[in-house]
Parts: C-alpha cells; sequence; structure tokens
C-alpha cells in the first residue's frame, strides 16, 4: 500500500472500527469473519463500478437523468452480453448493493436474497472470457453458517449490519469521491486481520515494504515488463505491489498467480478486481504449485516475486515422477520432503525468462544446510543463477521473529560474482516490529544495483570463494559484522589506574596518621 497520509490514516481508522463492530455484531473472530466483511466490499464495489460505467456512458449520450439503479430488470436485460464482453460481468439494476441494502431491513428472505446475487454475479461470467475470474468467488461468504447466527432472523440481522457496515464505508461513489481507495482499504483491512490474526495471519500476507523491496529489486533497470508472477500469491499482495511500483500500464500483459489455499485464493482474486485490473489481465488459479502448476502456457515471466511458505511439506521423493520434472530435474536431486523451500526455488528458476529476475524471500537454513540443498545450491551457483542474497532485519514479518534472507536469481549475469548484503541493521522501529523506511529500501537496492562493496554491509564473492566454502550462502561466511563491542584505550585505562594507586597511596598515608594520632593520644 502507498505511504499513508494523515487523512487516509483517519478513512482507514473509521474503516476498521467499522469492520471491528460488524465483527462483534456477528460474534465471531476476525479472522473467520474476514471473508464477510471483504466479500460485501467488493460486492459493493462491482454494484457501484457497473452502475457508474453505464450511467457515464448514457449520460455522455445525452441521457443525463439516467440512473442504472432505477432501472427495471426486464429493460436492463438487453444490455446483459454487451456488459459482460465488456466488463466481465452483470447485474440486474434490483440485484445492486445499494438496492439490496434499501431494503434489508425489511427484507425476511436477505440471506436467500444475498446467496442469490452472488450466484447470480458468478453465472453472468459463465462461458465468458472472465469465467476463470469469477468462478466460486463468493464461496467464503455462507449466508447460511450458524457461525453468524443460529437462525435465520439472526443471521439476517447480521447480514444487514454488514451491508450498513460497508455503505458507510467512505469510499468510492457514484459521484466518484475517493475513487481510489477501495483496494488501498481492502489491503489495509487484510493487513489488520492478519496482524490480529497470529500465525495462520502471516501466511497470506507480505507487509508493503517488503513487496515494495522484492519488486524493485526484481526491476533493477526496467521500467517495464510483460508479466509479474507468483508461485504462491496468497492475498495478491506482492503482484499488486510490481503494479503499484512499476505503473499498471508498465505490466504489458498481465498478473499470474497461484495459490492453494481457498479462502486466500479467492481473497486475491478479488483484491484484484478491487485495485482495478480487467479480468483479462490477471490470471490466478487453485492448485499445489509444486506438484500441478497451473501456468505452463504462460511462462517464462519476466519478474517473479514471491514469499513462499517456509519449510512446507511435499511430495519430494515419494513421487517417482518428479525428478523428471523439467522444473527440477536439472539439479539432479529434489528439495527435502519436510523441507520444499528449495522446490519453490528451482520452480521459479525454470520459469524465469532470459533476461528476468526473480526475488524471493527465503528461510535462513536453505542457505547453508546440508544435503540436497547444499546440492541444489551446486546447481544454482555453478551455473551462475545466483545474483545476490540479502539477510533482511529481524521481527519484519507478521509473527515471523528471526532474520530472513532474499535470493535474487538472473539467467543473464555478466560476471560470475555474487553479491552477500547484510541489510540487518537497515530498518526502523514501529512498535513491536521493524519496518523499511524509503531510505532503508534505496540503500539496500543501490547496492545490488550497483554492486558496490562495503565494509559490513556488502561483499561481492567470486566463484571459487563460494565453492571452496562448498556452496554455503550464508551472509556471514562474507560479510563480517561490525564489532559493536566497546573499544578500550589501553594507555587511557593504563593513566587512570595509575592515578587511581597513587591516590589511593596519598589516601591511605593520610589514614595511617590519623590512626596515629589516635593511638598517642
Amino acid at each position: 500500500m502507498a505511504n499513508i497520509n494523515k487523512d487516509q490514516s483517519a478513512l482507514f481508522s473509521t474503516i476498521y472500527k467499522i469492520a471491528t463492530d460488524l465483527v462483534h455484531a456477528g460474534h465471531v473472530s476476525e479472522w473467520d469473519f474476514k471473508s464477510y466483511v471483504l466479500v460485501t466490499m467488493f460486492y459493493r464495489y462491482v454494484s457501484e463500478n457497473l452502475a457508474k460505467y453505464i450511467n457515464d456512458g448514457e449520460h455522455a449520450a445525452g441521457n443525463v437523468g439516467f440512473d442504472y439503479a432505477k432501472m427495471s430488470d426486464a429493460d436492463a436485460e438487453d444490455a446483459r452480453e454487451g456488459l459482460i464482453s465488456e466488463k466481465g460481468f452483470f447485474i440486474l439494476p434490483s440485484e445492486l448493493f445499494c438496492n439490496v441494502r434499501e431494503a434489508a431491513a425489511n427484507n425476511d428472505n436477505l440471506n436467500e436474497t444475498m446467496e442469490q446475487v452472488f450466484r447470480h454475479i458468478e453465472e453472468s461470467a459463465k462461458g465468458s472470457e472472465s469465467e476463470n475470474s469469477f468462478a466460486g468467488l463468493f464461496d467464503d461468504f455462507d449466508v447460511n453458517s450458524k457461525s453468524i447466527g443460529e437462525t435465520v432472523a439472526k443471521r439476517n440481522k447480521v447480514l444487514v449490519a454488514l451491508l450498513d457496515g460497508v455503505a458507510k464505508m467512505p469510499l468510492y461513489s457514484t459521484e466518484g469521491i475517493n475513487a481510489d481507495l477501495f483496494g488501498d482499504a481492502y489491503e489495509y483491512l487484510m493487513g489488520m486481520y492478519a496482524a490480529n490474526a497470529g500465525k495462520k495471519g502471516g501466511q497470506y500476507f507480505t507487509p508493503a515494504d517488503v513487496s515494495e523491496l522484492l519488486t524493485r529489486l526484481g526491476t533493477i533497470g526496467k521500467k517495464t515488463i510483460n508479466k509479474v508472477y507468483d508461485p504462491a500469491c496468497g492475498s495478491g499482495s506482492l503482484l499488486l505491489k510490481a503494479g503499484q511500483v512499476l505503473g499498471h500500464d508498465n505490466i504489458r500483459i498481465g498478473y499470474f498467480g497461484q495459490e492453494i489455499d481457498l479462502t486466500t485464493y479467492n481473497l486475491c482474486r478479488i483484491n484484484m478486481f478491487l485495485h482495478n485490473i480487467g479480468f483479462d489481465k490477471f490470471s490466478v488459479v487453485r492448485e499445489d504449485t509444486l506438484i500441478s502448476p497451473q501456468h505452463w502456457d504462460d511462462e517464462p515471466f519476466d519478474l517473479i516475486v514471491s514469499n513462499p511458505p517456509f519449510s512446507v511439506p511435499w511430495e519430494g521423493d515419494k513421487n517417482p515422477l518428479l525428478i523428471n520434472d523439467p522444473r527440477f530435474a536439472p539439479a539432479g536431486v529434489l528439495a527435502p520432503q519436510s523441507k520444499g523451500d528449495m522446490a519453490f526455488i528451482m520452480h521459479s528458476l525454470s520459469w524465469l525468462a532470459s533476461d528476468g529476475a526473480a526475488a524471493i524471500v527465503c528461510f535462513p537454513g536453505i542457505m547453508y544446510r546440508s544435503g540436497a540443498e547444499q546440492k541444489i545450491r551446486k546447481y544454482l551457483v555453478d551455473n551462475n543463477f545466483v545474483d545476490a542474497v540479502i539477510q533482511l532485519p529481524a521481527n519484519l514479518f507478521l509473527n515471523v521473529t528471526i532474520s530472513v534472507d532474499i535470493m535474487i536469481l538472473r539467467k543473464n549475469k555478466k560476471d560470475n560474482r555474487i553479491l552477500f548484503v547484510d541489510a540487518s541493521e537497515e530498518c526502523v522501529k514501529v512498535t513491536k516490529n521493524n519496518r523499511l523506511s524509503r531510505e532503508n529500501i534505496d540503500n539496500i537496492v543501490g547496492a545490488v544495483a550497483n554492486r558496490t562493496e562495503k565494509e559490513h554491509f556488502s561483499k561481492l564473492a567470486t566463484y571459487d570463494e563460494v565453492a571452496e566454502n562448498d556452496y554455503n550462502l550464508s551472509i556471514s561466511t562474507y560479510v563480517e559484522a561490525k564489532d559493536t563491542r566497546e573499544k578500550v584505550d589501553i594507555q587511557k585505562l593504563n593513566a587512570e589506574i595509575k592515578e587511581i594507586v597513587a591516590r589511593e597511596a596519598v589516601l591511605r598515608e593520610e589514614i595511617d596518621k590519623i590512626i596515629e594520632e589516635i593511638e598517642n593520644e
């Protein structure tokens, strides 16, 4: 998310209070209730987005008083086919957010109405180019879940509160007010939900500062790219940050991601829409990336940014077919079954364009552990694919206190040296966590871009050095840590001791005189 100004901060605080109040209305945890709030935001967005698109067209044609929300469903049907072709979906006037909300309090069948509306939106895209972008998008919004109410009446009460609460959020409106805030507010709420959700929240959300760093590292020297890809895309924050850093128009073909978790997969697609990424400019699919990659027809990618799950178990040697998989076969060995980290790296390398770059967040253990991981490191180094390894500060990620690394992969390196950067001190303290300031990010990116060496910060290691170290890629092996111990001036210390001893002698002499005088009395 972009830097937040005071107005945005106040706005987001209002939004979060509304969202929190809705959780209390639903009597369910924030984490479990997040899909209800976020999907309702999406429903409001697509409703207002479609209505504004239609209204703008009619007003431009001279029909100044036209309002799609007041049009009859029968008359609106004539425009269905054209709108699906242009926008990717269709919503009847009676099923727009504003109209459903207006009647909600007096609708005893509100749960059925909302279920029907969501089904109609998904079905409107069937058979069109946008079908995959909308299919199952509302699956996590269960209008009949007992978690939001034991009876239909109680559940409907929560649904009314949801519609009213989201309607109060001062976001995009048909008058064009705050037109850019839906995406930012959505991202803000996901970050807050993740921060309050413990370990499971951190599994799908990458902090904005780290996301920006990854994109800038992966696009050094580039202002435009064709495609950006994340093999473990979570809620899509890394993909969207690439668009924010480069400018969405500078990603010519689009955004590609794969995610295994159903809820997160749906949140990612919603996130794309709320950031105004058209259905024809993103492809997010749900499957296990390591076992069943879904973008064979779209690779290679000239930018890959990823924060894959640390040490996730995978099939590995249990699946005899994987050693022949073109993504893994070149290394001659598979990542351990208990730790799939290196499998994500090999997958990313395989799908990386010849002039592209991959910036991947890594668990530090993969940089020095022996066995299969060492053999894969040897393959990467021998073939000159590792451009840089960067150690980040501790406490950057949600519920991850350790310092983690970033590995930069390239296929078109100009020399066979690897840059090691100790950026563990490049941070600012914000509450309990560390954050990367703009200056911190600039310092790290500058070091990688210029391949500069600086004492206690960066070191260019030759191939021979790395090979002699058994292909250990740990930062501490190459960058000497700064000695933070207090330096002692021995000469000054000796002089002080000499002075103390002399003073002690004088004091002892004075004490002896006093004792002698007392004894002679």
